[in-house]
């Protein structure tokens, strides 16, 4: 079914996402006695907003909610959106129906693909999780509030996906099988599961290790670019990264937090594995997978950088970030230069990816245009 011709510019687009992380801007500011009237009705509408999220999904927590519109704020101006797109030809995309299939698993996950549909020129069909259900339209009404015909370019819907042109769809290794079943017929974005992991030397500063907590723990972990394994020089001596780690020790205070702590320490403890603990986290050897349950990390060792890159190399579909030092990335770079992922990230970056960082290395833009 053809869709009707896009009434907005790519200009007037990129104007309406710079103004939604412009209003972002200035709700975290907090200093809303510099905001004029309706500025400071959006900042209640996003207030609302959040509180409804938190109370929707109990994995949002306030702080983990304005981390991602913080990330998002940054990156939704107008020299950013259009220093990302001016590699690509935009100028004659005849638009598509695409349909979005949005993971749940942190704020925002899905926003990323509807931000690349939108300014294409393309019509996004959106079917967001049940755990994330809220706050991309908060972040569509407020890029349409500038520019109303942009409402035109997107909607949601609950029913089964039949009438699209192309699919972008994000899950588990289970429902992407179920996702290539259905949408395998056409053109199609289909990720599965991904982990990142850290390299460590045992050279790293303090402060290296302390922002490594952040890759470990923001949005408690549950992301794929989070960190969930960490790379280690054999006989690796654990104390420094246990010291970096203890500055998020408050976490177990958060009661989902600490029940999968308890729960997974228990059935460590119950099979006999080998642990290292701190009270809050678990590190545990694992030679035979990336994943790792929250509260946990598993580690495995490496005799020498050739070793890392064989591996790295080997089980690059697995892996979304590898997260290390720049000498250590410099030994990796040649290998994986003609890889679409992983990303190469240094240390706490790897929650603030730049708007060019496409998840599974796959550039979505690309992508779109090949539809038209």
């Amino acid at each position: 079914m053809p869709v009707k011709p896009i009434n907005t510019s790519l200009n007037d687009r990129v104007s309406a996402f710079a103004k939604a992380g412009k209003i972002l801007s200035q709700y975290l500011a907090s200093d809303h006695s510099a905001i004029d009237i309706d500025e400071d009705l959006w900042a209640i509408t996003i207030n609302q907003t959040l509180t409804l999220a938190e109370q929707k999904n109990s994995w949002f927590t306030r702080d983990n909610l304005l981390f991602a519109l913080e990330q998002w704020s940054q990156a939704l101006t107008v020299e950013h959106l259009n220093n990302w797109l001016e590699p690509y030809h935009l100028e004659h995309v005849e638009p598509k129906k695409v349909a979005v299939i949005a993971a749940g698993n942190i704020p925002l996950v899905g926003f990323h693909d509807v931000l690349c549909i939108i300014l294409t020129g393309h019509f996004a069909q959106i079917k967001t999780s049940s755990n994330d259900d809220v706050l991309l339209p908060l972040i569509l009404k407020l890029a349409s509030a500038d520019v109303p015909a942009l409402e035109e370019s997107f909607d949601f819907t609950e029913d089964r996906l039949t009438d699209f042109d192309a699919v972008i769809a994000t899950g588990s290794n289970n429902t992407a099988r179920y996702f290539e079943h259905y949408f395998g017929k056409k053109p199609n974005i289909i990720r599965k599961n991904r982990n990142s992991i850290a390299i460590l030397t045992g050279d790293e500063t303090h402060d290296e290790l302390v922002a490594l907590s952040d890759d470990v723990f923001l949005f408690f972990g549950l992301g794929c670019r989070s960190v969930s394994h960490i790379k280690v020089p054999e006989n690796y001596n654990f104390d420094a990264f246990f010291k970096a780690m203890y500055e998020k020790r408050e976490l177990i205070n958060y009661i989902k937090y600490s029940n999968n702590y308890d729960y997974n320490k228990a059935v460590y403890l119950m099979s006999e594995f080998k642990l290292l603990d701190n009270e809050f986290l678990i590190i545990k050897e694992e030679t035979e997978s990336y994943a790792s349950p929250i509260a946990s990390l598993g580690y495995s060792s490496y005799a020498t950088n050739d070793d890392l890159v064989a591996e790295i190399t080997a089980h690059a579909e697995d892996l979304q970030c590898v997260v290390a030092n720049q000498k250590v990335q410099q030994t990796l770079e040649p290998s994986l230069k003609a890889m679409a992922a992983p990303q190469l990230v240094d240390f706490g970056e790897t929650q603030k990816p730049g708007l060019a960082d496409y998840a599974d290395g796959v550039d979505t833009i690309h992508f779109l245009l090949t539809l038209s």
